[in-house]
């Protein structure tokens, strides 16, 4: 008897710690507009100290809700890069590297063909969307090819689950925490790589991929611009498990939102980019002022920008891609001109849009590592 009472005082205390974590998860739409707005408006800060004290908060309670505290060891093995492609202006590689040790990421690396004295290195974390998933898609290929025409060293990786990154699914229980660690050790790639400036870094993402963008420029202060494209509102928290599955945003009494963390960024470079069709409809009034005040308090107001498309929806966009390339252009010395046209529009047509088998890392002639890690529970357990 003692011993069923042991078992069931056991699976109460599990259930009440589940229980517990999950009341603090802040998911999707977690406050109302008008909550996210007085939120902000309560949270405002009126001096640097106050910020920079509410900020190591902030980015405490983002290790600690993820539980990354400190990251797992670096692998020493040597990424695998392989099927060169020489397009317009730029080239393209299908690479895989190790994060953890047994977790690959997978991507392509798209380098200007132009030869240059250093280049600037720019990730490109994708969001959610339709087949072709990710890297595949149309708005995501254009981007890297254009950034790489530019002068930019470009690489875009696959979220969990999605593209040749197939060794759990995207929606496990730690997506967050993984797909974390592997922005890190993206931005560790692109700088091992020769004659990558790192004076010059930058992040941009769309959706699912807003939210890795602001989330690696505030914990890693080697990214030096950064661009959060349809995400950082006052009131919608991410939908997937990938972005608001862990308790980052709220402990006990503690409470923040992506407003706060994508501020993390000031003073460096950041502009922010929305639409009125989701969740950013409202960031000329309530979002972008509230982190203008933030850069107001290092006096580099002119470090932030803001494009709002009003009549737009929720994408990467040709006219949100054309907003972007002009603040990397401006903030990490690229050459605009190189894809403008004689009626200074953005040229896109040479960035030619592949096939998920001719961008695919892992196929028959280039399998697999036997060591990779497979299944959710197996990947749960390494974590």
């Amino acid at each position: 008897m003692k011993a069923i009472v042991l078992v069931l005082s056991g699976l109460f205390l599990f259930q009440l710690h589940c229980f517990g974590q999950a009341v603090e998860l802040c998911q999707g739409a977690y406050f109302t507009e008008e909550q996210g707005r007085e939120f902000l408006e309560k949270h405002k800060v009126t001096s640097k100290l106050a910020w920079e004290t509410r900020a190591a908060q902030i980015r405490k309670q983002i290790r600690e809700g993820m539980d990354l505290q400190t990251l797992p060891p670096k692998p020493t093995s040597k990424p695998i890069v392989h099927s060169r492609k020489e397009m317009d202006g730029y080239s393209i590689e299908s690479v895989a590297f190790e994060s953890m040790p047994g977790i690959y990421v997978t991507g392509n690396l798209y380098r200007p063909l132009k030869k240059q004295k250093s280049y600037a290195g720019i990730l490109a974390p994708h969001g959610h969307g339709e087949n072709p998933h990710g890297r595949f898609r149309e708005q995501t290929q254009k981007r890297c090819a254009t950034l790489a025409r530019m002068g930019a060293i470009v690489f875009v990786w696959d979220m969990i689950g999605q593209g040749d990154a197939r060794q759990c699914e995207h929606k496990m229980p730690k997506a967050l925490k993984l797909q974390t660690i592997n922005s890190i050790r993206s931005l560790d790639y692109l700088l091992s790589i020769p004659g990558v400036d790192p004076d010059r870094i930058a992040v941009t993402g769309e959706s699912g991929g807003g939210t890795q963008t602001f989330l690696l420029a505030a914990l890693d202060d080697r990214v030096k611009v950064s661009v959060p494209v349809v995400m950082v509102s006052a009131y919608f928290f991410g939908g997937c498990v990938c972005e608001s599955g862990l308790p980052i945003h709220k402990k006990g009494d503690y409470q923040t939102n992506n407003v706060e963390i994508a501020a993390l960024a000031a003073p460096r470079p950041m502009i922010l980019i929305s639409d009125g069709g989701d969740w950013t409809k409202n960031t000329p009034e309530v979002e972008y002022p509230f982190i203008k005040n933030i850069y107001s308090l290092y006096g580099k107001t002119n470090q932030l920008e803001a494009v709002h498309l009003a009549d737009e929806k929720h994408d990467f966009g040709p006219s949100k891609r054309k907003a972007m390339y002009a603040f990397m252009a401006k903030h990490l010395r690229l050459d605009l001109k190189s894809v403008t046209d004689a009626q200074g529009n953005i040229d896109e047509t040479p960035a030619k849009v592949l096939s998920q088998k001719e961008l695919e890392v892992f196929n028959e002639a280039n399998p697999r590592p036997a060591n990779a890690v497979m299944g959710d529970d197996a990947v749960m357990k390494l974590l």
